[in-house]
Formats: structure tokens, C-alpha cells, sequence
């Protein structure tokens, strides 16, 4: 429509100009006036849309520019202000209909931006407030600590490409829109749990209303610190200053302040008890720690959020529709009463690709949030079933017990093959992510649950790969450009497609953490968070399955599952995705271990040290700019790999802490691995921080 609006204008341009010469010459003023007449029959013709279009670059008065902000200015100016606007990837013009709305903002801060006739005199005032966040940022300024904060809160805010999820409802059955409603209204409960959990509840309100900067970090990033890998770890880079950002509320805060303090739980004669996963600790009236079940500590919380699935429930079983997972939500509802989650994890792995259209995961899961890597965190997961999976269950099935043996038998003594029967990935399109789901930076790819309980020590827990991100456009182009820096032609080509070979590694990952020697597996009577130790645990276990992930590709190329360009593509695809995990940093700033990462560095550093990775730093990557390039060597790639996985696998079989640890010290701080260059490259865009928008 773009013609349309400049004849438009060129056509009210000749009007006036015919108007004009009308008036100077008397003596034209009859063929002048018919010429005007003409012109201005012209412009009325045009559609209402193309009229719609024009006034959509000015208010009433034609005095809003609409051209001052980009399309990476407006959306950061919509961040600075904390206001749930967004201008779509592809539209290079800002246009009413390439606006959407978002979720997990201040309802407060929701307008109607788009009428029927064009935007809105509400959008026309945001707009000049969005100029001004761009135009007037607050400088970094050494004698003033508060503008210095307020500098480095926008800063953060700016390492973030956004990436929108977007879900629209509006034609659906009734029924899914109540479901979708109610299942939204579940979610605000669950993040208002996650929110006490990990102490934001504690601070939020310290915030003044003028510092819509800080708030909005504050809600991105579910804490008043920094979580960007530039900006973590600086103590000026806070949403609030002063505030120790480390304090969550499943411990007791005078304890968070003691060095080591998790070492002091484990002395503890009731260690075991201190942390159970869905207990907070507390210090009694004597000073001694006590464990406090979650339905206890959170009971308000969490019987709301039972009496909301129940609700979502009862909206399946009117409509006669979806029971297996009306069945699963009142199990859930019950364990959110009762704290006991066995039945609902029953009741969740009965469902897969071929008996539900949902995906709805409500618990607490993943310990990776909190300083010891114990206690479970609160989330939900809400996503549609991507029935594609079924083409890789149908492949992967048969041969799974296959997959068990082989890593038995890499793994050694004593560990021994067991009969697994475990759901391969479904594939899910995510519609919402909520708690600890929603991440201020990326976003979880695949997922094994439970982690205790039957289910998981009976290998059979249920694995999903999420099939929707990192697959638009936007990010793609950013992979490409990243990757260029990096390698040379023949690895660039190898990573042009983002989607498959990347899914099919997320399958295997997940698929792993059901083989061998997973989380519940004990050596002399312990499970691995007993033998390593919280962080060391996790570490351990992730190392496991995502080297399995390089590892099965050979097998399931022998056995013609794949071919050998996935195979290759699937290699080189894990590899760029270490570089990515490497560039975050070994630690967090307190010191604790960041598992992908070091688990990245272990896999690169093993790589290079057998030749099957090499770097050349006086070589020119693809992009014919950057010295020093990765090369991979396919052909010495699979037997490097095969010596990775049995020296993991056994490290897991025997509970052998020293030898991880050993590994780990090794390679986290390799001379081999460029740690410099590799972090400088990969944080040259902003991170992916996923914002969702959707419509009822």
C-alpha cells in the first residue's frame, strides 16, 4: 500500500498548488478550478485503507512524526517505559496493524494503542515519551551513583533482542478461549508464587513508580540484579540500589549472608530433611534449621492455585473434551494441597502427542535457580502439541532399549542395563511460559520431567523439545551472522539449517536424561546430589546428556535412522551452541557453577585437545573480517566423542566426584579453549529474550 499513500500526498500537494495558482491568476481561474476539482475527485477515491494508512503517520493536528524511532528503538523504548508494546519483525514502517499488545506487564500500563480509524491519542503521547527515553538516556556519571544505576538499568535492558511469541485465540471454539483465559489466570497465580519464592515479593514494592526502567528490568529478569552475560555481576547494575540481590526465601536471609552457607546445611544432622526439594528451610525459636514443607510456607499461594485448576478442569469436562488432561489438572490440584506429587506425575506422563492437544505442565521442577541447586522451583509450561513428533517416536521407539544398552555398557561397571519405556520427545509449540519457565534471557529448548518419584526412577518420565523458537526469522539471521565470525565456509554451511539438526539434538539430550546413570541412580545407597553435591550433581547429569546428544548420532546413522549430512549438521550445531553457553561464563558472580557453561567448555576443550576441533588464530573467519577461525574435522569427530561419552558415562557409574571435578578444573580454565574470543564474538547482538503476546 505503500504507492497508494504517496499518490495520495502527491495528488493533496497538486490540489493545493492548483488551489494556489487559482487565486494568483484571475485569468486562469476557470481551468484552474476545474483542474482542482479533478485532482481532489482523485484523492476522495482512493480506499478508506490507503486513507487509513496515511493518517496513521499523523495525529489529528499532523503534527506526530512517526519515522524518528526504528524498529529496534521503539521496542527498547517500550522496555525503558515498561509499557507491553511491541512493533512486529518485518515491517520496516511502523503501521497500526504491525503492533501487538503483551503479556506479563502491569495491567495498569495496557491502552487501547489501535482504533478502527488508526492509532490512538494514547499511542501519539506514548510515542513522544518513547522519543524522549531514546534521545535524553542518563549518563554513566562516577559522582553520581544514582544516575550511574539508572544508566547501567538501561543498559542491561538494552542486551536484549526481543523475539515475540505470538498466539491469537479470537476465532477459536468458546471453550478454548475460556480454557486459554483460565489456564492465563493459573499462570499469574503460579508467577505470584515464584515471585515469593525467589524473593522478589520482598523488594518490589521499594521501587519508586517514576523508575519504570528498574520495574521493567525488575519483572524481566525476576530479581534486581543484572542476569545479562555483559552486565552480571556488576554491583551498580541493579533495579534497586543497595539491595542484596541474592536473597531468596526458601532460606533463611541471615544465613544467605554466611560464606558457604549451603556446606553448612550439609553439616547439618538433619541434612537430608533440610533439602527435600519441596521444603523451605527455617530457623526454629532455638536457632536450629528446620524444614518446612512448601504447603506449610506457601499456603495462601498454593490453594489458589489449586482451586484454578480445578476450575480449568471443570471447563474440559463440561465441553466432554480433553480428558486425560482434565485428569491431570485435578491430580495437580490435589498436590498442590497436599505436597505430594506423585499422582500428578502419573497422571501427566499419560498424556503424549497422540491423545492430547495441549501441553500443561504445573509444579515445582528445576533446582538451578537457587544458590545450593536444591529446592524446586515453581513453573508452568503451557504450549500446543506439535503432532510432527510422532515421525520421530515412530523412528526412535524401537530402538531406545538399543540406546540404554549402549550406554550401559560405555559406562561400566557397576552400572547396569535396565528395561526403559520412557516417552520419547513430544514436540510442543510454546504459547506462554510462566515462573521459572520464563527466562530473562533465552529460553529452555527441551525438558525431562519429573525428576523424582516412580516416575523418573522407573525411567518413565515424559521429554518434550520445544518446536517454535529460535525458528523465526529474526533469530535465524542472527545465528548466521554469529556463526560467520566463528567458522569458515564448509562449518557455515553445515549451520544454515537452525531448525532440525537443533531439535534433533534437543530430542537426544532429553531422551538421555532417561539412560544410564541418571538423577535417582545411587552408588552405595546415595543418589548423585549425595555423592557431588547440588551444583556438582546437575553438572554431572547435563554433561551426561548432552554429550550423549553428540554421542547417539553415530548410532542412529548406523542404523540409517539419520543420514550423514544430519549427522554432520547436527555436530556442527551443538558445537555453536557451546560457544553460546561458553560466552555466559563459567560462575555467576557469587562464585556457583553454571553447568551448560562449563559443561560447553568440557565438551570444546575435549574436542580441541583431540584434534577433532581445531582454531587457527591467524586464519579469516567466513565473514572475511575476523582472525582466528574454528575448523571441525568430521571424520575424526565421532571416535573423539566416543572417548568423551565413556569417560562421562563412567564418572556417573562410579559416583566418582574427584574425576569430574578433575575434568571440570581442566578445561574451565583451558589455555587451549579462547575464551576471550569466543565470549567477544558471541556477545556482539543482544541476547534472545522471548516477550509473548496473546490474544483472546
Amino acid at each position: 500500500m505503500k504507492w497508494q499513500r504517496w499518490l495520495m500526498i502527491l495528488l493533496m500537494a497538486i490540489s493545493m498548488m492548483a488551489c494556489q495558482r487559482a487565486k494568483e491568476k484571475a485569468s486562469d481561474t476557470e481551468e484552474l478550478a476545474q483542474e482542482a476539482k479533478i485532482v481532489q475527485g482523485e484523492a476522495a477515491a482512493m480506499t478508506d485503507e490507503a486513507k487509513t494508512e496515511v493518517l496513521n503517520g499523523k495525529d489529528d493536528a499532523g503534527s506526530v512524526d512517526l519515522t524518528r524511532l526504528n524498529r529496534s528503538e521503539f521496542n527498547r523504548a517500550a522496555l525503558y517505559l515498561n509499557v507491553p508494546i511491541f512493533w512486529k519483525y518485518g515491517i520496516d514502517t511502523l503501521e497500526a496493524y504491525n503492533l501487538v499488545t503483551l503479556n506479563f506487564y502491569p495491567k495498569a500500563e495496557t491502552k487501547e494503542w489501535v482504533t478502527n480509524e488508526g492509532f490512538s491519542s494514547e499511542f501519539y503521547a506514548l510515542y513522544e515519551k518513547m522519543v524522549q527515553s531514546i534521545k535524553n538516556k542518563p549518563m554513566v556519571d562516577p559522582n553520581d551513583k544514582e544516575a550511574t544505576r539508572r544508566a547501567k538499568v538501561l543498559e542491561e535492558l538494552d542486551q536484549a533482542g526481543l523475539v515475540l511469541l505470538e498466539s491469537d485465540f479470537s476465532k477459536s471454539s468458546e471453550v478454548e478461549r475460556q480454557f486459554v483465559a483460565k489456564i492465563l489466570e493459573l499462570g499469574a497465580l503460579v508467577d505470584a508464587l515464584y515471585a515469593r519464592q525467589v524473593g522478589l515479593r520482598a523488594i518490589e514494592g521499594k521501587i519508586p513508580a517514576d523508575d519504570s526502567a528498574s520495574l521493567s528490568m525488575l519483572r524481566r529478569n525476576w530479581r534486581a540484579s543484572a542476569e545479562s552475560p555483559k552486565m552480571k555481576g556488576d554491583p551498580l547494575c541493579t533495579a534497586l540500589g543497595g539491595v542484596n540481590t541474592a536473597i531468596v526465601d526458601v532460606y533463611p536471609a541471615e544465613l544467605q549472608s554466611e560464606e558457604n552457607f549451603c556446606d553448612k546445611i550439609s553439616a547439618q544432622k538433619n541434612a537430608e530433611e533440610l533439602f527435600y526439594q519441596f521444603a523451605v528451610v527455617e530457623t526454629d525459636e532455638e536457632g536450629s534449621l528446620r524444614a518446612v514443607p512448601y504447603t506449610e510456607r506457601y499456603k495462601e499461594e498454593m490453594t489458589a492455585i489449586s482451586k484454578a485448576l480445578d476450575e480449568a478442569a471443570e471447563i474440559l469436562e463440561k465441553a466432554k473434551t480433553e480428558t486425560l488432561l482434565a485428569q491431570y489438572l485435578r491430580a495437580a490440584a490435589q498436590s498442590f494441597l497436599s505436597n505430594n506429587w506423585d499422582g500428578a506425575d502419573e497422571a501427566w506422563v499419560a498424556m503424549n502427542a497422540s491423545n492430547s492437544s495441549w501441553y500443561v505442565r504445573v509444579a515445582p521442577d528445576e533446582t538451578y535457580w537457587e544458590p545450593c541447586s536444591r529446592k524446586a522451583a515453581f513453573h508452568m509450561t503451557f504450549a500446543r502439541i506439535n503432532p510432527e513428533a510422532l515421525t520421530w517416536q515412530a523412528k526412535l521407539t524401537p530402538v531406545q532399549q538399543e540406546m540404554e544398552d549402549a550406554m550401559a555398557k560405555a559406562a561400566g561397571k557397576p552400572y547396569a542395563s535396565r528395561k526403559v519405556s520412557f516417552q520419547l520427545p513430544d514436540f510442543i509449540d510454546i504459547i506462554a511460559n510462566f515462573a521459572d519457565d520464563r527466562d530473562p534471557f533465552g529460553a529452555t529448548i527441551g525438558q525431562s520431567l519429573p525428576n523424582w518419584g516412580p516416575v523418573a526412577n522407573e525411567g518413565r518420565g515424559r521429554t518434550v523439545a520445544m518446536s517454535n523458537l529460535y525458528t523465526d526469522p529474526e533469530s535465524m539471521h542472527d545465528r548466521i551472522t554469529l556463526a560467520s565470525s566463528f567458522f569458515g565456509e564448509a562449518e557455515l554451511e553445515l549451520l544454515k539449517d537452525g531448525t532440525g539438526p537443533g531439535l534433533l539434538s534437543t530430542i537426544i539430550h532429553e531422551a538421555a536424561h532417561n539412560l544410564g546413570p541418571s538423577h535417582e541412580y545411587k552408588v552405595n545407597g546415595k543418589i548423585d546430589d549425595e555423592i557431588f553435591g547440588g551444583a556438582l550433581a546437575t553438572l554431572a547429569e547435563e554433561l551426561k546428556a548432552q554429550t550423549a546428544a553428540l554421542w547417539y548420532l553415530e548410532f542412529l546413522q548406523s542404523r540409517g535412522i539419520i543420514n550423514s549430512n544430519m549427522q554432520n549438521r547436527s555436530y556442527a550445531d551443538s558445537i555453536y551452541w557451546a560457544f553460546g553457553h561458553i560466552a555466559r561464563g563459567m560462575t555467576t558472580p557469587s562464585g556457583k557453577i553454571q553447568p551448560y557453561s562449563q559443561l560447553a567448555a568440557i565438551q570444546i576443550g575435549i574436542l580441541i585437545e583431540t584434534g577433532a576441533l581445531t582454531f587457527d588464530p591467524d586464519a579469516l573467519a567466513a565473514n572475511g573480517k575476523d582472525k582466528g577461525r574454528f575448523s571441525m574435522k568430521l571424520d575424526k569427530i565421532p571416535q573423539a566423542v566416543d572417548n568423551m561419552m565413556k569417560q562421562i558415562a563412567a564418572i556417573k557409574a562410579r559416583g566418582d566426584k574427584a574425576a569430574l571435578e578433575a575434568l571440570q578444573q581442566k578445561h574451565i580454565k583451558s589455555k587451549d579453549i579462547p575464551f576471550d574470543i569466543i565470549t567477544e564474538r558471541m556477545l556482539r547482538l543482544p541476547k534472545t529474550s522471548f516477550v509473548y503476546s496473546i490474544k483472546l
